[in-house]
């Protein structure tokens, strides 16, 4: 899809970008990390054509861009950047349908197009289309960038720290909607951070830079455990084994094995499943709803047909399979909890996740995202 070979870009005596050379297939999203000054963003600017390259050539579909018009060339390649450059004197569905316009879309299908775009980002078209960007949130904005940059559908979407103005909160929501998105977009991604964190979350591989070069360019897991050198291991940091576990999803590391009780089970029938070595089971309703969960030591001294509602602990800590094992980590220790309950996206109990099974993962040298051992 996009092959840069041998690209360099000098500006007087800095050599911005050296010898780069890279192959994106289609449908990738490669993130370009590294220090400030890196070349990282002069990179990804020579792919559209907003830089020209000093050297080497850039080819998108076989294809060689320095033959082709900046500007035809621009209008097939989506670009996001920090601080979303919405015109402010246009509405949401003007700025979204800007590109379409200097295409020659019909009215009715630039329209179309547009609340088609809303709704895929997560705002509502009906509310959003006639307001302007000042009456939107930076998140909202953020989400209206991505929409214009997908307008006409195009390949290949160039990113240029496009959550990184954003605060805390709404950044993990944006690059989890993001996420969302392109599981249904499939789009050809580039995508510039300096935060090793997201680019791990997005990664499909990433390419470290330093001073114009790439280091290592590899699949996530490849660069935390063989690192090529100390530049990229002191840029991963210090935490790189607990790391490992933002790149595995929870439904992948879950155990599924495990005994459930009913609010009206007995306490002799908790007691036979305590025999197998639990210390707590939890507890579910008739559609499979985590209730709460039932201690060994509680139990201890309950009648055996007393039912096991009443001495039920509530709330119980979930993580819904399809967040990372550092995301249920995070939930873990902020619930001083050994263990806790997996849900699906219809809070239905599917399993269970352990500090001993987190433990195991990070500890096993054969671990590949692809699959846990």
């Amino acid at each position: 899809m996009i092959r840069l070979e041998n690209v360099t870009k000098q500006f007087g005596e800095v050599k911005a970008v050296d010898q780069v050379s890279l192959h994106i297939t289609p449908g990738e999203f490669l993130v370009l990390i590294g220090p400030s000054g890196c070349g990282k963003t002069t990179t990804m600017k020579m792919i559209n054509r907003l830089i020209d390259p000093t050297a080497g050539q850039i080819f998108i579909e076989g294809k060689d861009i320095s033959t082709e018009n900046p500007i035809q060339l621009r209008r097939r390649i989506g670009y996001v950047i920090q601080e979303i450059g919405l015109f402010p004197h246009m509405t949401i569905a003007d700025n979204i349908g800007l590109v379409p316009r200097l295409l020659k879309w019909p009215k009715e299908k630039i329209k179309k197009r547009v609340e088609e775009l809303l709704e895929l980002v997560g705002l509502d078209a009906a509310t959003f289309m006639h307001k302007y960007p000042r009456q939107l949130s930076g998140g909202q904005r953020q989400r209206v960038g991505v929409a214009r940059a997908l307008a006409v559908d195009p390949p290949i979407m160039l990113m240029d720290e496009p959550f990184g103005a954003l605060d805390p909160i709404t950044r993990e929501q944006m690059q989890d909607e993001f996420l969302r998105l392109q599981e249904q977009v499939k789009k050809t991604i580039v995508f510039v951070t300096h935060d090793m964190d997201e680019a791990l979350k997005f990664a499909d591989r990433v390419a470290i830079m330093d001073r114009g070069k790439i280091i290592q360019c590899d699949r996530p897991e490849v660069i935390l455990r063989r690192p090529a050198n100390k530049f990229v291991r002191d840029f991963v940091g210090a935490d790189h084994t607990l790391k490992q576990l933002s790149l595995i999803k929870v439904r992948d590391a879950m155990i599924t094995d495990i005994d459930i009780l009913r609010p009206q089970d007995t306490i002799a029938q908790a007691r036979a499943l305590f025999a197998k070595g639990y210390s707590s089971i939890i507890v579910v309703d008739e559609k499979g709803h985590a209730l709460g969960y039932v201690n060994k030591v509680d139990a201890i001294e309950c009648p055996d047909e007393r039912p096991v509602s009443e001495i039920m602990v509530t709330p119980i800590s979930t993580v819904e399979d399809d967040k990372t094992l550092k995301e249920a980590l995070t939930i873990m220790v902020r619930n001083d909890a050994g263990y806790i309950a997996v849900t699906d996206k219809n809070k239905v109990l599917v399993g269970i996740i352990t500090s001993s099974r987190l433990q195991q993962i990070v500890g096993d040298p054969h671990l590949d995202a692809g699959g846990v051992a």
